[in-house]
């Protein structure tokens, strides 16, 4: 694996909460490298495009989490049990993107085809442990050390500051900046632009189901690419919260706000993830302002897709669907 892919893959990894969509009792999905991986509540479906047009797709049954350990089925709980099973089901499907993408590579490097049983060059599970790792340390130093220290050096300077609500406002704005910076700046690329369109394509075929009409590419491309249930409105949310909860830490060290800010965190993806759901199951509330931020975001986070990306959700969709059928499970539209 040369260094452009693992950069590319790491850009597909840090982006993972903001393309990935997760309600373990509805249909959704996530944009990966070149595809889409679609979910129903019992099965999951990621299908990819390779370069010769042709439609690889990996498909396997999903156990809700909330059956395996009922505290997941409690308010906050719910979320945290359900995001977790989101990303790591997100990296699964990543992974396997990435391993078709990877296998192309090296069949355009040496002119071998992998046949007759010959195991496809994959990404060793090493790999992916350290891009994850590494992900993992890149989000606590960008969204959490960096904000708290710049704000700890402009209360040097404003004295003012020193109240724990203008401070941690002046901090969720500095996150809430960089955050937009950084998703800005990394739409510029071309990979992440097809992302983006894979990303519209996922929701689209989403709104399309959610509508009761026949799915298929005219009309899926008749939707909006904007979907209240996506990373992106949840990760704003996040941040709009944990501007509030941060007002309540007892710490005035700066590395004791900064210890508490990682503790508080599974605090905050539960409560977030609540207001999400009561926000998509009652249009108009007072919560759906909350996260009308995340939907004008998706401005960048999602882009028209093409009638052939299109095409790639609606196949990973049916695939899904298909093994909940047999499966004997049961939908239920928000």
């Amino acid at each position: 694996m040369n260094w452009k892919f693992f950069w590319r893959l790491n850009a597909h990894m840090q982006l993972a909460p903001v393309l990935e969509s997760g309600e373990e009792t509805l249909i959704g999905g996530q944009a990966v490298m070149e595809g889409v991986m679609m979910r129903a509540p019992h099965s999951y479906c990621v299908s990819v495009r390779k370069a010769n047009g042709e439609i690889v797709s990996e498909t396997a049954p999903l156990a809700k989490v909330s059956d395996k350990y009922p505290i997941f089925k409690l308010p906050v709980f719910r979320g945290l049990g359900t995001l977790g099973q989101a990303m790591s089901l997100g990296m699964k499907a990543l992974k396997f993107s990435a391993d078709v993408q990877l296998a192309e590579e090296e069949e355009k490097k040496t002119g071998v085809v992998a046949e007759g049983g010959k195991k496809p060059t994959e990404i060793p599970a090493w790999a992916m442990a350290g891009q994850l790792a590494f992900s993992l340390l890149f989000f606590i130093v960008l969204y959490k050390f960096v904000p708290l220290w710049l704000t700890e050096q402009l209360k040097s300077h404003y004295p003012i500051l020193e109240g724990r609500i203008l401070f941690n406002l002046v901090d969720g704005v500095i996150r809430i900046s960089i955050f937009l910076a950084f998703l800005y700046g990394i739409s510029r690329a071309k990979d992440i632009k097809r992302v983006f369109q894979y990303h519209g394509a996922e929701h689209k075929v989403v709104f399309n189901f959610e509508s009761g009409k026949e799915v298929n590419v005219a009309n899926a491309q008749s939707f909006v690419t904007f979907h209240p249930r996506c990373g992106t409105s949840f990760l704003i949310v996040v941040m709009l919260i944990s501007m509030v909860l941060y007002m309540f830490l007892p710490f005035d060290t700066m590395m004791g706000k900064f210890l508490g800010r990682i503790a508080l965190l599974p605090v905050v993806a539960g409560l977030s993830y609540e207001l999400i759901r009561y926000a998509a199951k009652n249009k108009g509330s007072l919560l759906t302002v909350l996260a009308a931020p995340g939907l004008w975001l998706q401005r960048i986070t999602t882009q028209p897709p093409d009638d052939g990306q299109a095409e790639i959700a609606i196949h990973a969709l049916k695939g899904a669907m298909e093994l909940e059928k047999s499966q004997g499970g049961v939908l239920v539209i928000a």
